[in-house]
């Protein structure tokens, strides 16, 4: 069943001297848009990440946070630069000399100086960290996934209730339609009679305006499509992938005979039957724009 493109999944993972937070929103999109908040350490990550999400869906905007702390201190490094410290020296008993004062240079004085020491990490290994992250993104997608698929589901219920609700205004069109061309062929002798004050002396021609005014306004093409895109929009709204597109393309071919309907009947009950066919396909065109 079709899977809406809202969901949130969240997931942590502690193992291998880190822990890992991945959190994970998703809304609609016409295409996948995955969007990585992450340390700029790890952004060489980024390609991998979005590899794996497309495991798991095809549209939608995805925006992750992830957060990456090491829970094991790596080894410190500790490098001094010792021609530095010796320039330091010599030029701080060089002004001691010239000014005849005692330099009074200790090795801590030393090490205070810009530059002479600094501490270093290990470099960290991004082989080592990505196994972690790839555990917790998997479970942040399940969870999202989980809950696309349970709004989807609620969706495509709705949807195929308003799909319902269509048909049967389908079915009322093309009932609707034969009774059309018997009032009008009514209305049309009774409107004749009237103005000659006698019955008809030729039923024939009454019947040739009829079967004109009936070819004009029929409209059992626009009906048998309008069917058949119903029947095969219910079939899509049952398959396990993403169908958004597809059911929007319908709706748009539904519309389409709708419309042509409605310019073609010249009928209030009909008109109205229509306007409220349109208003539901509207609803469905709104709710598919959340399937994926």
């Amino acid at each position: 069943m079709a899977n809406s493109m809202t969901g949130y999944g969240q997931a942590q993972v502690n193992q291998s001297g880190y822990q890992i937070t991945c959190e994970v929103r998703s809304v609609n999109h016409r295409y996948l848009d995955t969007s990585i908040r992450i340390s700029r350490r790890y952004s060489l990550l980024e390609d991998a990440i979005k590899e794996e999400v497309k495991k798991y869906v095809s549209r939608g905007r995805l925006e992750f946070n992830i957060n990456i702390e090491k829970t094991e201190a790596k080894a410190r490094n500790l490098k001094v630069d010792k021609d530095l410290a010796i320039t330091y020296y010599r030029y701080l008993k060089e002004i001691a000399d010239e000014v005849n004062i005692s330099p009074q240079i200790k090795v801590i004085d030393l090490f205070r100086l810009p530059e002479v020491f600094s501490l270093e990490e290990e470099g960290e290994d991004l082989d080592e960290v990505w196994p972690v992250l790839r555990i917790a993104l998997n479970e942040a997608m399940e969870s999202l996934v989980i809950m696309r698929k349970r709004e989807g589901e609620y969706l495509v219920e709705d949807i195929l209730q308003r799909t319902d609700l269509i048909a049967g205004m389908v079915e009322a069109l093309e009932k609707r339609s034969p009774q059309v061309v018997k009032e009008h062929t009514e209305k049309l002798r009774q409107r004749i009679v009237d103005l000659l004050g006698q019955e008809l002396p030729d039923e024939n021609r009454i019947y040739q305006e009829a079967a004109i005014y009936a070819d004009r306004i029929n409209v059992t093409e626009e009906i048998v499509r309008l069917q058949s895109h119903i029947q095969h929009f219910r079939q899509l709204m049952q398959e396990n992938e993403a169908i958004g597109r597809k059911c929007d393309f319908l709706v748009q071919e539904m519309f389409r005979e709708i419309n042509t309907i409605a310019s073609k009947a010249n009928d209030y009950e009909m008109a109205h039957i229509v306007v409220e066919a349109k208003a539901e396909l509207e609803k469905i065109r709104e709710q598919l724009q959340n399937i994926e």
